[in-house]
């Protein structure tokens, strides 16, 4: 049985939701009462991915706050994922989605250089008083190179798992072409470049 381990960022503003979805997904729970998250919050949960493969996940709850601070770089080392995440109700943590992604983008980056993946969220969409709509998180999630986004629930557990299974696949996906060997030239692509490159000054004068 293989095991991956998976370190995975939540970020978005505070009060957004982040801490009761790590816990709905986590635990199966929801607390309706709020309790602000001071630094980071740390999570880990078990999945059975496959026959074969099992992947422990490590979820990094980031404070709202923490996007004004430095710490932020100590706290994306080594992250190969990230949820960011947003309250429909609240058009500016919505503005607010594209700056945690710049940070993420300058601070989280895999090995081959490339930005890591990273799901939107647009939460607490059991709520009537959305203020934010389906096109403007589309076009913005495609601008700003989400792989997807989903609109969830944490207090109805509406697409919590769901959107953890789209990341984890993302994930295990752009590591499996990490890991995987370069194609190196044959020994005959070789002799036909150096033959070209003979040639190729042939007829120089």
């Amino acid at each position: 049985m293989t095991e991956h381990l998976l370190k995975i960022l939540v970020v978005g503003d505070g009060n957004v939701g982040k801490t009761s979805f790590v816990q709905r997904y986590v635990n199966g729970q929801f607390n309706k009462s709020y309790k602000m998250t001071v630094g980071v919050d740390f999570s880990v949960k078990l999945v059975q991915w496959s026959d074969t493969e099992k992947v422990r996940l490590q979820l990094w709850d980031i404070a709202g706050q923490e996007r004004f601070i430095s710490m932020t770089r100590i706290y994306y080392k080594g992250a190969l994922g990230c949820v960011v995440m947003f309250d429909v109700t609240s058009s500016s943590s919505f503005l607010n989605c594209r700056h945690w992604k710049q940070d993420l983008d300058s601070k989280a980056t895999l090995p081959n250089g490339h930005s890591i993946p990273c799901i939107l969220l647009a939460n607490k969409c059991d709520l009537a008083q959305r203020v934010v709509s389906a096109d403007s998180i589309d076009r913005f999630s495609k601008a700003n190179g989400f792989l997807t986004w989903m609109e969830t629930s944490a207090k109805d557990n509406k697409n919590v798992g769901e959107a953890m299974r789209r990341l984890v696949q993302e994930i295990l996906s752009v590591q499996s072409s990490l890991d995987s060997p370069q194609t190196e030239p044959q020994d005959s692509d070789l002799l036909q470049l150096d033959s070209e490159d003979n040639n190729s000054g042939a007829g120089c004068c």
